[in-house]
This record gives structure tokens, C-alpha cells and sequence, in this order.
């Protein structure tokens, strides 16, 4: 059972201790390919393509300049512990020990239009690129067509040891839209979350981005290697409803908190 998250726009790039040993991106002869046509931009360009403020477009641009495409630079640090929105926030990284990292190393991947498929212990180099930009290479207009049938193929082969082969979609629409679905042939259940408010069921994205990593902290935190274990998720409230879920969908709902305090 593999499960699958999205990357975040907000990173956290202060150096941090951690256990075991991180890892070099398992795709990263393509992530060559995306950063030399990144280089290329323009601040206008890439604030354009990214549809950037002055400040993140000046600062984005220096990222892609100052981009190694060896992927030798003192700026790497493990993926899980550079993304820093809502999902990373419920998955909080930093607290799991060497056995459980090993456990994620091996069923948790995150989806990424710079480096396509990461591991969380991926080593990663700043940088900011969504998987729907337009960023035209010689495969095509966008990261779709840059991608293809990679991804897919990634996380088949990320799951052939797997007893259960089944990938967990904790990902956002934009990001498993990379996934082609020709290609996968092994079965994928996607996760809905939703907060109950005066007896109206609702999907809300705050709410629903850190149930994501929550839910991936869980299947770390308790080996889950079977979909029917699923079931058992019951973080801060959410419980499986058997009867709004389905093979293909699972549906988990709560009374929804009070808003998070600013």
C-alpha cells in the first residue's frame, strides 16, 4: 500500500537536525530537464507562468539560478521537512524516529512538478513550480505532458513489493492529474474528509489538507500495509462511514471544530 501526497508552496528551508540518512530523488535526470528551461526565465517570465507577486517572482528566479543540477548544494534537506503547509503541519515530520522514516521511506511518496516522484527523505533544493504550470519543454507545453507516463510508472514500480499494491490518493486533484491513469494498472482509493455543521456535510480545503497528513502520519505511526486497516483512522475526531464510501472512495466525517484561532 503505498500512500500519496501532495508538495507545498511554503517551505521551511532552516537546517535541521534528523535521524537516519536522506536520500537523492529517484527522478532526477527530468528534474535537470524542467530546471534548465526554468533557468532560462525571466523574472517577468517566470512571474507570469507562476502568476507570482514582484517579491516571490525575484525570489523564485534566484532559486532556478542558483538551482544544481547535480543536486549537490548545501541548501538540500529531506522533502518531508521542507514542506511546511497545512499536510506537513498534520504529518509533522521532525517527530518520527529512525523506524518510522525507514516505514515511510518504503510507503509514503509525494508528488512534485519539479522532481515528479520524491520519497520523504528525498534530499530537495528550494524551489516553487506546481504540477498545472504551463512550463513549455521539448516534451510538450505543460508539466502533463512533461511527465506523461513517468510518474505512473514510478509509483508501480514503488510498489512491487507491496502485498497490498494499492496507492492511497492523499493528493490534490492538480497533482494526481499527473498520475496517468492508462498507465496505472494497480487499484487507487481516494480519502475524503468531511466536517459536519448543522447537519450539513461539508469539504473544507483548511480542514481537509491537514486531515491529509494526519492520515499519513497515522499509517506511518501504526504500519499500515493493508486498506482495510484504513478504516481504523480516528484523529481528532474523523471516523470512517461505511455507508457514503465505496471500493474506490473512503469517506471519513467529524463535527467540525471551531475555526483555528489567527
Amino acid at each position: 500500500m503505498l500512500t500519496v501526497l501532495s508538495p507545498a508552496k511554503k517551505l521551511d528551508l532552516e537546517p535541521v537536525s534528523f535521524p537516519g540518512e536522506a536520500s537523492a530523488p529517484i527522478l532526477h535526470k527530468h528534474t535537470q530537464i524542467l530546471a534548465r528551461a526554468a533557468k532560462k526565465l525571466s523574472v517577468t517570465e517566470l512571474q507570469n507562468l507562476m502568476k507570482l507577486s514582484d517579491n516571490l517572482a525575484e525570489l523564485n528566479a534566484q532559486r532556478f539560478k542558483s538551482f544544481r543540477l547535480n543536486g549537490r548544494s548545501n541548501s538540500t534537506k529531506p522533502a518531508m521537512l521542507t514542506f511546511n503547509g497545512n499536510v506537513y503541519e498534520g504529518l509533522d515530520a521532525g517527530s518520527l524516529n529512525v523506524s518510522d522514516i525507514d516505514f515511510a521511506q518504503t510507503h509514503v511518496r509525494i508528488l512534485s512538478g519539479l522532481y515528479g516522484v520524491l520519497r520523504p527523505m528525498d534530499r530537495i533544493q528550494p524551489y516553487r513550480l506546481e504540477m498545472g504550470r504551463k512550463l513549455a519543454t521539448e516534451r510538450g507545453a505543460n508539466l502533463y505532458q512533461f511527465w506523461g507516463s513517468t510518474i505512473a510508472q514510478t509509483l508501480m514500480e514503488c510498489t512491487a513489493s507491496h502485498k497490498d499494491r494499492t496507492i492511497i490518493n492523499l493528493a490534490s486533484n492538480e497533482y494526481f492529474k499527473a498520475v496517468d491513469k492508462k498507465t496505472l494498472n494497480i487499484p487507487v482509493i481516494e480519502v475524503k474528509f468531511l466536517n459536519i455543521k448543522d447537519g450539513e456535510a461539508r469539504n473544507l480545503m483548511f480542514f481537509g489538507k491537514r486531515a491529509r497528513g494526519l492520515m499519513a502520519r497515522w499509517i506511518i505511526d501504526n504500519r499500515i500495509e493493508a486498506t482495510d486497516d484504513l478504516r481504523g483512522f480516528n484523529v481528532e475526531g474523523y471516523k470512517f462511514i461505511k455507508s457514503k464510501s465505496s471500493a474506490a472512495q473512503m469517506v471519513f466525517t467529524r463535527k467540525q471544530p471551531p475555526p483555528p484561532k489567527q
